[in-house]
């Protein structure tokens, strides 16, 4: 699925550059007249016409009518992204559960199988994966399957870490799958297994990544992204682009060292500090759940313990916003973005609940000539993990990342598979 290109490197990389900030204008715009579209991506309109056509020719767009009001003359066409043009693959592994999503351009899952389970062996979940990979591709046309840019995989990293933290026991036989995982490079195990390029993240980055290329990042280019699900995790958004650091953990929240929970249910850590992911988690929600007597045993339950406000919930979120409202602080202090998007696993009035709070700290405890940032909810909740991952090749391929116009910091990957 590759588009034409100008002739030579130099004028290849701005062409590709272009195509892709004209569909990134599309996402934010659409539908959208080619005047639109040279106005949003700052370019000339004879470059946009000849980017157009060779999208239209790519299959990547379409055009849905005309524009008839408040038009003098011949009312300007208006072209949309074609949900069809591409599709991705997208496997969200958590210690706890599997879920693999079939997603297209425009961002829709089109199947979904879950397995709600602790996560067994990476030879295991290997097999698992790959028939339900399998499953969906059998759900898309040769012509469809031609359109599919990759597959991606979230997953935390060092899951055989903070077992502690986490509630996990050290003894325990799922303590010592979770280290083989450390040592197991599972993308490149089913790139291999598949025969597709599959391109790896964190899942904070995966989510924070879906959040920049469907949600928010629509009209916003810079924000942290946090999630709070069995751990919580995060992601930073920097000139339309997902910041990595040098090991795939920048924007890592969860390791900040906070102080000990207050909290009976909470276990003491070995020194002076704790880390973040000790009390901002679900994990800690349900340990708390757990020790004050109430049924914690699902997501429906934890759910139900929410809406109905019991004392144990109440408790939990005096220690989450506690631990959570400074870190975020010393984040932005750093990275001074305009906006922090809040998702989660689960729900029931707590997403809601915590921004206020998490806002309201904030902006009581904020330095002097700092403000506070607008704190939104996230746009996918259970399933930004899963849609990060299958945004991951689609974000590759398609999003106008400063390193590609640089020519530099491209993967290989990426490279053989571009649009």
């Amino acid at each position: 699925m590759k588009l034409p290109s100008g002739r030579g490197s130099n004028s290849a990389s701005v062409r590709r550059y272009n195509e892709r900030l004209l569909l990134q204008a599309l996402r934010r715009t659409e539908p959208a007249s080619k005047a639109d579209l040279a106005r949003h991506a700052n370019l000339t309109s004879t470059a946009v016409g000849s980017i157009v056509e060779s999208l239209g020719k790519a299959g990547l767009i379409e055009y849905t009518g005309r524009r008839l009001e408040g038009q003098r003359g011949q009312p300007a066409s208006l072209i949309r992204l074609d949900p069809r043009g591409a599709f991705g693959i997208g496997v969200r592994l958590d210690r706890t559960s599997i879920e693999t999503v079939l997603v297209n351009f425009a961002g829709d899952v089109l199947a979904r199988s879950a397995l709600d389970r602790v996560l067994p062996h990476p030879s295991a979940v290997l097999e698992i994966v790959q028939r339900d990979i399998e499953n969906m591709l059998g759900l898309l046309s040769a012509t469809e399957r031609e359109r599919l840019t990759g597959v991606g995989v979230a997953q935390p990293y060092n899951l055989g870490s903070w077992l502690r933290e986490l509630g996990v026991s050290a003894d325990t036989s799922s303590a010592d799958i979770f280290r083989a995982w450390d040592q197991t490079d599972f993308p490149a195990a089913l790139s291999r297994a598949l025969a597709l390029p599959v391109f790896g993240e964190n899942d904070g980055n995966a989510a924070a990544t879906a959040e920049l290329f469907y949600g928010h990042g629509r009209h916003c280019d810079d924000f942290v992204y946090l999630f709070l699900g069995s751990a919580i995790g995060g992601g930073i958004a920097i000139d339309g682009d997902c910041l990595r650091g040098a090991t795939g953990n920048a924007g890592d929240i969860g390791v900040m060292p906070v102080r000990p929970s207050r909290l009976p249910s909470a276990p003491q850590p070995p020194g002076h500090w704790d880390i973040l992911l000790s009390r901002a988690s679900l994990n800690a929600l349900v340990r708390h759940l757990h020790f004050s007597g109430a049924p914690a045993g699902n997501r429906m339950d934890v759910e139900a313990c929410i809406e109905r406000r019991l004392p144990a919930v109440e408790e939990w979120i005096d220690d989450c916003i506690e631990a959570l409202a400074p870190a975020l602080r010393a984040m932005l202090c750093v990275l001074d973005v305009p906006m922090v998007v809040l998702d989660s696993d689960i729900d029931g009035g707590l997403l809601d609940r915590l921004i206020a709070r998490l806002a309201a700290t904030m902006t009581a405890n904020a330095p002097e000539a700092r403000g506070t940032p607008e704190i939104v909810r996230g746009n996918f909740g259970p399933d930004a993990g899963a849609i990060g991952a299958a945004t991951l090749p689609m974000f590759f391929n398609f999003s106008p990342r400063v390193g590609l116009h640089r020519g530099a910091g491209v993967k290989s990957q990426e490279v053989n598979h571009a649009a």
